[in-house]
Parts: structure tokens; C-alpha cells; sequence
């Protein structure tokens, strides 16, 4: 079960490089009538482009490292939160929205690098990644959602018989 939250962690880190997008658009000025502060500043923030999108997203999760909680569902109940840590190595887009996440896993004894598969949906600026019954070595099969929105990253995982929630927060190198 770590191993799978490990591997779904590597994939939020993907999604964390649009975070960085948001915080780094210039910020709308306001003009003298309060009252239309928010249409003013819905069409002041430039649109990214698809290709602006993913060049932030990759450089973003690049050398990140996820850091948060998880908890099991069992019987429609949650079970105690434990800590979880991923390191993202880097990410490369295979073409489509198919990318590879190439991350570190420790736990347990266990320390290795790994690539991992995965799908980027975005919904509008915001990434989602998703595992589809993806195989992982000794483990079985894990599938996942994961949303990332400046600098945290929330979603749920299954692999087949059990599954979970995690969340937590987003930090790289540069930061």
C-alpha cells in the first residue's frame, strides 16, 4: 500500500508545476470602483497557453518533493493518518496527455527510482493526474486521482481490494 501512495505522490508532484503558473502571473490592479474589483481582475490575469501550462507544470514538479498525509478507507471508515514524502526526479511529456513521472520510492527498507506512467487531464489551468491500473513491481495494480493547486496536492488511490486519501503540500529545489 505505501508503495502506491508513493507512486500516486510522484504523480502530484507533476501536477504541482501549474501551481507555480498562478502564483507567478502578475496580479490585476484594481481601479477606483470597488464594486467591479472582480470582473476587473477575472479579465486582467493573461490565459495561458496549453504549451505555457505544461512548460510550468514540468518545470514545477521537476526536482519537487511531496510531503504530506494519507489515511486508508476501510469499511466506509477512515483509518489514522500517516506521514508520506515522494521525490520527483523530473517529467517528461510521452505526447497526448501521456507523461512520466521518474521518481524516488522509500520506504520500508526499501529505496529506489522508478518511472511512472501517468495521464494529465487539466480542468481549465488545473492539473489532474490520473493512474489507471497501473502495475507496480511486488505491489499489484493502483489507480489514482490527484489534483494540484498552488503548491498542495489532494486525491484518492485504490489498489483493488483497499485504497485511501492523501494530501499535503509541494515544494522544489528553488523554493
Amino acid at each position: 500500500m505505501k508503495t502506491n501512495l508513493i507512486l500516486i505522490a510522484a504523480a502530484f508532484a507533476l501536477a504541482c508545476a501549474q501551481n507555480s503558473l498562478a502564483e507567478d502571473a502578475p496580479k490585476p490592479s484594481v481601479a477606483n470602483h470597488p464594486k467591479d474589483a472582480p470582473t476587473q481582475a477575472a479579465s486582467a490575469q493573461p490565459k495561458l497557453s496549453q504549451e505555457e501550462l505544461e512548460s510550468v507544470f514540468k518545470a514545477t514538479l521537476t526536482k519537487a518533493t511531496l510531503t504530506g498525509r494519507w489515511c486508508s478507507i476501510s469499511n466506509g471508515q477512515l483509518g489514522p493518518e500517516k506521514e508520506e514524502k515522494y521525490t520527483i526526479n523530473s517529467v517528461t511529456k510521452l505526447g497526448g496527455d501521456m507523461w512520466l513521472i521518474t521518481a524516488r520510492i522509500q520506504y520500508g527498507k526499501k529505496d529506489f527510482v522508478a518511472p511512472v506512467p501517468v495521464q494529465v487531464k487539466w480542468a481549465g489551468d488545473t492539473p489532474v493526474i490520473i493512474l489507471d491500473k497501473v502495475g507496480v513491481a511486488g505491489s499489484g495494480e493502483y489507480s489514482a486521482r490527484v489534483m494540484v493547486y498552488q503548491k498542495t496536492y489532494a486525491g484518492t488511490w485504490n489498489g483493488g481490494d483497499h485504497g485511501g486519501l492523501l494530501n499535503g503540500l509541494i515544494t522544489s529545489e528553488k523554493d
